[in-house]
């Protein structure tokens, strides 16, 4: 028997702040992800300076990355779980110096193992950040959960994007030591999230004073929903393995193949991330508007062509190719996201600290496996494998279709 989720009166201070959306604390938020995410980046942008600068093989390479996402993939759940019980709005600023300090470490490590501590510090900065940056998202959405969150991961793309960009720019002509003036970035950051955790603890109070309501889904059962969630899982694997294979080895490939210099391979990076901030944009929105699940579909399994293309096009092709794939890739996560929210209401950080996470470590993960792949295999065959992932997507079929009862019904 399916029974109707009645609405809750609320506080008319509640109804009003989930009446609109609060863009400005949305743009607090997502720049606050953009240099988050900038800093980050650098770690895999200096890439190239690290292998040679320490005489490095492609799985110690994939070592550092595994390194950074697990540490950020086994914390975030746990952090999203705490902070669903016990909100910890200061913790954003808190969670940022983390990171600040990984940055300082990266900068001036004399050796490998002191390299794995700065990821690792970073890694505990991200598993802070995420789950309780995007429930301040949700908070300020004003019920435009896909569109706050593509707003959110746009920040955090845009960011990622930057870092190679900015490497070619200041940290290649300049070298390693140069990483530390990024650290003025992170004290930016520290005190945009400072003002964010305010109106995180005020919003919090009011919104604390009634109980939470939640749009009326189709009715699913426990089997169902864990099955769900498993689905998303091996979506998330599909995507992020994938994304591995760009992101930490796409200025590899590019120089072996086609022997461009490190700056131009850096360059190339840029544009794909780009193009993934651009496409992290659009998912959200028309999740909003048609369903999650056709989002998730069109995005992991659509791009299928392009990925099978890839190993086989020039240096143009293969530019133009990495934009179409980054494009359409990136749409995915917000939906896969919000969506695995409406299956699980009322546990908004230990979802997106869950998501969050095994998405790091499947970046991680797939940056190791594909490390060793590049060494035993060499770097086009990693391309040539990992072009079939998108494939997986088919089973986005096997997803139950949500659907929202109107606000206010």
């Amino acid at each position: 028997m399916q029974t109707r989720v009645q609405d809750v009166p609320m506080p008319a201070a509640t109804a009003h702040a989930e009446s609109g959306t609060d863009f400005r604390i949305l743009g607090a938020i997502s720049f606050s992800h953009l240099l988050n995410d900038m800093i980050q980046s650098l770690i895999l942008a200096i890439y190239p300076i690290l292998k040679s600068g320490f005489n490095l093989s492609f799985a110690q390479i994939g070592l550092i990355t595994l390194t950074y996402q697990l540490t950020a993939s086994l914390l975030q759940p746990a952090v999203g779980m705490i902070t669903d019980k016990k909100p910890m709005p200061y913790s954003l600023p808190v969670g940022m110096g983390f990171t600040l300090c990984g940055l300082l470490l990266l900068a001036t490590a004399p050796n490998f193992t002191v390299l794995l501590i700065a990821a690792a510090l970073v890694g505990t900065g991200s598993s802070v950040f995420h789950p309780e940056s995007s429930r301040v998202a949700r908070m300020a959405s004003g019920g435009r959960h896909g569109l706050a969150q593509s707003l959110f991961q746009v920040g955090g793309n845009a960011g990622a994007s930057l870092g190679p960009l900015l490497a070619a720019w200041i940290i290649v002509p300049h070298g390693r030591g140069s990483v530390a003036w990024f650290s003025l970035a992170a004290l930016l950051a520290m005190v945009v999230l400072l003002q964010v955790s305010r109106w995180y603890r005020d919003h919090h109070a009011v919104r604390g004073k009634a109980r939470p309501r939640h749009a009326s889904l189709v009715p699913l059962s426990r089997a169902k929903v864990a099955w769900s969630v498993l689905i998303l899982g091996v979506l998330i694997f599909s995507k992020y393995f994938y994304l591995a294979s760009l992101s930490s080895y796409y200025t590899f490939y590019l120089i072996h193949k086609f022997g461009v210099s490190v700056p131009n391979a850096q360059t190339h990076l840029f544009v794909f991330l780009f193009a993934v901030a651009a496409g992290s944009l659009i998912g959200g929105p028309i999740g909003d508007r048609i369903g999650r699940k056709w989002v998730i579909w069109a995005s992991i399994l659509g791009v299928a062509p392009f990925t099978l293309l890839l190993p086989h096009a020039d240096l143009f092709w293969t530019g133009v190719l990495t934009v179409i794939i980054g494009l359409i890739l990136s749409s995915a996560f917000s939906a896969i996201l919000v969506y695995a929210q409406e299956l699980i209401p009322g546990r908004v950080g230990m979802i997106s600290g869950l998501f969050f996470g095994f998405a790091f470590g499947m970046g991680g993960i797939g940056a190791a496996v594909l490390g060793h792949i590049a060494d035993a295999r060499g770097i086009e065959y990693v391309y040539g494998l990992c072009a079939y992932l998108p494939l997986i997507g088919i089973i986005t079929a096997f997803l139950p279709n949500l659907e929202h009862r109107p606000q206010g019904a």
